[in-house]
């Protein structure tokens, strides 16, 4: 199946997903994951209406969407992957939104490297809420003092949360992961109110075996790449 008709059909799923919950699908950006693709492939989602992706890695991201996005009207490239701190300035430098921040000291070296970009970087903040993962901020409290940490420093700007829910064939354990992001924002919302480098609008939440419960619980934000590009 083409990739076109591949995004069709996720298209079709979160259409129905938006029904089932009562959402519009507006509320939702579908940001395709293209960490292991060429640019052949990139293309062609490009073609089909995406302008969102998502890379892993940094050195793969900044080397295959260079020269793409010169040349494409895209409205973001993300980093999505784990981020070590000796990769913080290049992500810093190429990315328009890291995703996977996820400890205190990778918020101060971002931010270090934040300034020599013109203008801040995007972050949203991840929240552990799977046994089966091991990044994140590990509860609420721990996400409010990075809040509170990168709003002192300037140079970011906070745009929302992000998880990985558990990976399981159980609704149960991926739904309450979910819940648990939701719940965070409401408390961060309450604590940081929105202004020019604060926003919780963001809740990047479900992948291509999750996604239709991601909707379900608030995501405003979903992560795909299999449905979209292939299992491989």
């Amino acid at each position: 199946m083409s990739i076109a008709v591949n995004i069709e059909k996720v298209e079709e799923r979160i259409h129905r997903a938006c029904a089932v919950c009562g959402r519009k699908r507006d509320e939702i950006t579908l940001l395709a994951v293209s960490k292991f693709q060429g640019l052949p492939a990139i293309e062609e989602a490009w073609n089909a209406g995406l302008r969102i992706f998502g890379e892993s890695r940094v050195r793969e991201g900044v080397e295959k969407f260079s020269v793409f996005r010169e040349n494409h009207s895209v409205e973001g490239i993300h980093l999505i992957g784990a981020l070590q701190r000796n990769k913080a300035k290049a992500a810093a430098g190429f990315f328009d939104c890291v995703q996977s921040v996820d400890r205190m000291e990778l918020l101060s070296e971002l931010e270090k490297c934040a300034h020599t970009r013109g203008g801040p970087l995007d972050i949203l903040l991840e929240l552990h809420t799977a046994e089966d993962s091991k990044s994140g901020f590990p509860d609420t409290d721990s996400l409010c003092a990075a809040a509170e940490h990168a709003l002192g420093l300037g140079g970011l700007r906070l745009k929302g949360l992000m998880t990985m829910a558990p990976f399981t064939g159980e609704q149960q354990p991926i739904r309450n992961s979910f819940r648990l992001l939701y719940k965070a924002r409401d408390v961060l919302e309450r604590r940081f109110p929105s202004g020019p480098h604060c926003s919780w609008a963001c809740l990047s939440m479900g992948m291509s075996g999750d996604f239709e419960i991601a909707v379900e619980e608030g995501s405003t934000m979903l992560r795909i790449g299999g449905a979209i590009f292939g299992e491989g």
